[in-house]
């Protein structure tokens, strides 16, 4: 009998139009016990935890007990949770042994998923390391397709996959949102295939979210190479370095150079209606005058603010240091193509 899981496509439903939350930590009492006793303390919404060691190929096993106790309490606070792959993974690499082992680790991120009750899965879209960009995604298509097919036979309790485009290092796959085109593509277009949007990640890739307009402009480009309704999740994260850098480096909101302001648009935007924000933003909580959480409290306080409009008033918050500036609707089930051909050219 498959587990009785919180319907997170219903807490979502039942929640702001943007529930705001957080990664929260999990070390220690676990899912529920150190994972929910954080979303409470920071006010969080909505919840993304890893379920496995996000630098290493290990696979634990799942504590039933904390599973239920998470899905309950999920449940009773009415937020929606999402899982995150580990990092490792990357199915664009030339090495086997590295494909076969991003395989067994997604495939367990999605077991697990499934068994706390997530609403989707978030996995870097990686890079064509030792190959060409070509046969990179087609080894996205071989690698990934087949989990995919297995979702299938979870049913409803089934979480999405959210691919996670990346800050351009290197040989990305996947950074710009025109990317997008050809990596859904290489995955026939899947309807349980999503995007998780990191904003921090789209700044540094060179989308100029700071500029007048620049979000929105973003966030119809995503729509454009995706498709409607398959943005599920939105990292919201302020970036420490300037639009083009291709540097993964969170700033608090605010204290970056993207600034606080394009966040609000996040709020209005067609294709973000139902979709949640969580922040993976600074917490400093090791530094010897900080409370834990306290960044994190401030953080999705403004990002609140940010939802109820530009005349609400400031919660009162701790500041983070500024950073000195240089001079759905739901989506129909998309038809799967019978066969995938790489006909599209994309720079990396």
């Amino acid at each position: 009998m498959p587990p009785q899981v919180c319907d997170a496509r219903a807490v979502i439903r039942s929640t702001p139009r943007n529930p705001v939350g957080a990664h929260v930590p999990v070390a220690g009492r676990g899912l529920a016990g150190t994972g929910l006793a954080y979303a409470d303390k920071v006010g969080a919404e909505s919840v993304q935890v890893f379920v496995a060691n996000p630098r290493g190929w290990a696979a634990p096993t799942g504590n039933p007990e904390q599973d239920r106790a998470f899905r309950a309490g999920c449940a009773e606070r009415g937020i929606s949770a999402y899982v995150h792959a580990p990092y490792l993974i990357n199915f664009g690499s030339d090495s086997a042994a590295t494909r076969e082992r991003s395989g067994e680790s997604l495939r367990h991120s999605l077991s697990r998923g499934r068994a706390i009750g997530a609403a989707g899965v978030v996995v870097h879209t990686g890079s064509a390391v030792g190959g060409s960009r070509t046969a990179a995604l087609r080894q996205v298509h071989d690698g990934m397709l087949p989990l995919l097919d297995e979702l299938d036979g979870y049913g409803e309790d089934a979480p999405w996959l959210l691919l996670e485009p990346t800050a351009g290092q290197g040989s990305s796959l996947c950074s710009r949102m025109a990317d997008l085109a050809e990596y859904v593509d290489a995955l026939e277009r899947h309807p349980r295939v999503g995007v998780c949007l990191d904003t921090c990640h789209a700044f540094a890739a060179g989308h100029d979210l700071a500029a007048p307009g620049g979000t929105a402009r973003m966030l119809d480009e995503l729509v454009a190479a995706a498709g409607p309704g398959r943005l599920r999740l939105i990292h919201a994260n302020d970036s420490k370095d300037v639009a083009g850098a291709r540097k993964d480096r969170h700033a608090n909101i605010g204290a970056g150079h993207i600034g606080a302001e394009p966040f609000g648009e996040l709020f209005t935007h067609p294709a973000t209606d139902g979709v949640p924000l969580i922040i993976e933003t600074p917490d400093d909580r090791h530094a010897p005058d900080r409370i834990e959480g306290a960044l994190h409290t401030r953080d999705i306080d403004r990002l609140k603010q940010l939802r109820r409009g530009p005349d609400a008033q400031p919660a009162t918050a701790p500041t983070a240091p500024a950073l000195t500036a240089p001079a759905p609707e739901a989506p129909a089930a998309p038809v799967r193509s019978p066969g995938w051909v790489l006909s599209r050219t994309s720079s990396s």
